[in-house]
């Protein structure tokens, strides 16, 4: 158990940010699973959910803000999260074709927060939605997904996918033929999954605009991703010496990386061919230096 725990977090910390985001997805799945079996059976009781949703009503966000970034990696169903996922890993794939890892980690976020706002927003502005606005809570990845989606369909518009049965279709159709379904469901019975849909596109589109525009929305909050993940991976590392034998009797104080430090050099590595491919992106693969090609080279060969 432990060599399948050790290697899980090997390759999460070697994943792309894309990779990571279906772990986290996937792992908190699991542990909400196993909570509400162990709850039910000792407590009866699995209200803790709760305070991981987002809810509509702003008196209880006002107390639970946390709420509006934990929803986006909730999923209770085996279903959501299983079609939130291949969403998540094809057009993620789709989206790391014309921008950056480090893109589609602070455009899943702020797609998630733009969905959660319009959420609130709905119920608080509608009749029809403003009686159910003390009871009705927001989970799932879809808004982060969504505006992943769009942003790359309106980016790239002549970019064209094979359907199964429809055979070659353009993206951007794809899109707004879910934008479209998004609308005319929003008054059916998962009314705020449907609103947050629709904020997490208009996110993506808008994130398209500005990126043509020579503007890169998901700068901010990547610096506040990188804070926050600086926050809770920093603490005090143990370094691992060898013991001494004939062969590192000349080798004092050689010691082994801690997984600390190979978190934080991973994560170093990625930002750094983040940054090469998004300048092959712009310039070609003329404009980068030997050390640039070398590095991107060793990168396709892991």
């Amino acid at each position: 158990m432990g060599h399948i725990l050790t290697e899980i977090n090997r390759r999460f910390n070697a994943g792309s940010i894309l990779a990571k985001y279906i772990y986290i997805n996937v792992g908190i799945f699991i542990v909400i699973r196993l909570t509400i079996v162990i709850m039910r059976l000792f407590i009866k009781d699995t209200s803790f959910l709760e305070y991981i949703q987002m809810p509509s009503s702003w008196s209880l966000l006002a107390h639970r803000p946390w709420t509006a970034f934990t929803y986006m990696f909730v999923h209770f169903d085996f279903l959501h999260i299983l079609f939130n996922m291949l969403w998540l890993y094809w057009f993620g794939k789709i989206f790391l074709m014309f921008f950056s890892g480090r893109q589609l980690g602070g455009l899943y976020v702020m797609g998630g927060i733009a969905g959660g706002l319009l959420f609130v927003i709905s119920y608080r502005i509608f009749p029809f939605l403003r009686q159910f606005s003390e009871n009705s809570f927001l989970i799932g990845a879809s808004a982060s997904i969504m505006a992943i989606v769009f942003a790359v369909s309106f980016y790239q518009k002549n970019y064209t996918i094979n359907l199964l049965l429809l055979g070659r279709v353009k993206l951007i159709y794809l899109a707004l033929g879910v934008f479209l379904l998004d609308i005319i469901a929003i008054t059916s019975e998962n009314t705020g999954g449907h609103i947050a849909h629709i904020g997490g596109s208009l996110l993506g589109i808008f994130f398209a605009s500005q990126y043509r525009k020579g503007r890169d929305m998901t700068g901010f909050m990547n610096r506040i991703i990188d804070k926050f993940v600086n926050l809770i991976t920093h603490r005090p590392s143990f370094k691992v010496y060898r013991r001494e034998t004939d062969h590192t009797r000349n080798r004092k104080n050689r010691w082994t990386e801690t997984d600390d430090e190979y978190r934080r050099r991973k994560n170093e590595e990625n930002r750094a061919i983040d940054a090469i491919l998004d300048k092959l992106k712009r310039s070609g693969y003329g404009s980068l230096s030997v050390e640039e090609k070398r590095k991107l080279f060793d990168a396709s060969r892991q």
